[in-house]
Order: C-alpha cells, then sequence, then structure tokens
C-alpha cells in the first residue's frame, strides 16, 4: 500500500497543479475526505486516485475516522481495520454499518452467512468456492493512461469481490479493490548480460 500512496499523492499533487487557476491561487485544493461517499466507493464506481487519497487521508491523520463519524473498531483481523458507521449504508441493496479496509480494499461487512448468493447476483467471477473459503470477484475498470511528469504508462484499475473470512464467522464481505500500477514490460533479450543469455542458451 505504501508505493500506491506515494504514487497516489504525486498523481493527485499533479492533477491538482494542473486544474488550479494561477490567478486565483498558487496552492492546489486539498483533498476533502468528506467528499467520498461510502457506498459508491465500496461498489467500484468511484476512482482510484479518490481511495487513495482517503486512504492516505485516514493513515496520515486518525482524527479523520472519527469526523467522518467513524468508530475505529477492536483489530479481529492483523490484515484489516474496521470501522463502525454511525449511519449505516445500503450495498447492492444490504445495509451494513460495519466497514472495513484492507491493502487496497475497502470493504462493507453484511450479515449474510453465504456470500454466493449475493456473487451470483452480481454476476462475479469464482475465484475461490470450497466449503471453508469463498472468493468471487470481476474487474469493472481497467484503463491506461501517462504520467506526463515522468513519461511512464500506468494502469487504472477496481475490481469488484465478494468472500468470506474466518475472522468474521457468519459475515460476508463486498468491496472493491483499486490500483495504480506502473505498466510492466517483458525485458529484452538483448538487454539480458550475456554471461546470463549463454547459461540459457
Amino acid at each position: 500500500m505504501t508505493r500506491l500512496l506515494a504514487l497516489a499523492l504525486s498523481l493527485l499533487s499533479s492533477a491538482a497543479a494542473s486544474a488550479q487557476d494561477p490567478a486565483t491561487s498558487a496552492q492546489p485544493d486539498a483533498f476533502d475526505p468528506g467528499s467520498v461517499t461510502l457506498a459508491p466507493l465500496i461498489s467500484c464506481q468511484d476512482t482510484p486516485e479518490r481511495f487513495l487519497a482517503l486512504a492516505i487521508a485516514l493513515q496520515s491523520e486518525p482524527l479523520t475516522a472519527v469526523s467522518l463519524g467513524w468508530r475505529p473498531l477492536p483489530a479481529t483481523n492483523p490484515f484489516m481495520v474496521e470501522y463502525a458507521l454511525n449511519t449505516p449504508i445500503e450495498v447492492f441493496g444490504h445495509r451494513s454499518a460495519h466497514i472495513a479496509f484492507a491493502g487496497s480494499s475497502v470493504l462493507a461487512i453484511l450479515d449474510l452467512p453465504d456470500p454466493r448468493p449475493l456473487a451470483r447476483q452480481l454476476e462475479l467471477e469464482t475465484g475461490i468456492d470450497t466449503p471453508a473459503k469463498a472468493l468471487f470477484g470481476k474487474e469493472v475498470l481497467s484503463e491506461e493512461f501517462i504520467d506526463p511528469d515522468v513519461g511512464v504508462v500506468f494502469i487504472r484499475s477496481a475490481v469488484l469481490n465478494v468472500s468470506n473470512v474466518d475472522s468474521h464467522p457468519g459475515k460476508t464481505l463486498v468491496g472493491c479493490t483499486y490500483s495504480i500500477d506502473p505498466e510492466e514490460e517483458m525485458p529484452e533479450e538483448e538487454d539480458a548480460p550475456e554471461g546470463a543469455q549463454a547459461e540459457s542458451a
């Protein structure tokens, strides 16, 4: 997540700087965490940049969550940061007052003992489906863009997912995994060291 947060800071700063009017402001507008609506964010209807900006705000200032009406919950899973919402949200027809952040994902935790019916409703692809573990997902966003400052091609993506987890028995997790990653290119053979080419021949 650290690399993604650093990248998001760079991209957000570049976007804000290019959008600002020099005649009216010398500084880019700060990101407002209150501008993010949870249900669309969890449903993959927001952008990777805004998700990452929110994650930055939550990490850099612990009181951000409180200002949004979220109450931090005791850790029950080492990979998740959980919050109770003062005002419940509705996601895909289900109400929840319990959300979590896990890596580059934001999740609603639903009172559904079996994630499979929701996965079928959302027409997700099967990743894992065993009696103990279920994981379903579908990529809903994948697009390339070029960062003009460094001339590097990045891929913005969002993956809708539904799953269960041992730390939350009787619950279904539904949410979105957002990412901004540099486009990976296969190394060209002629760029490999001469000795390495000889060994592989």
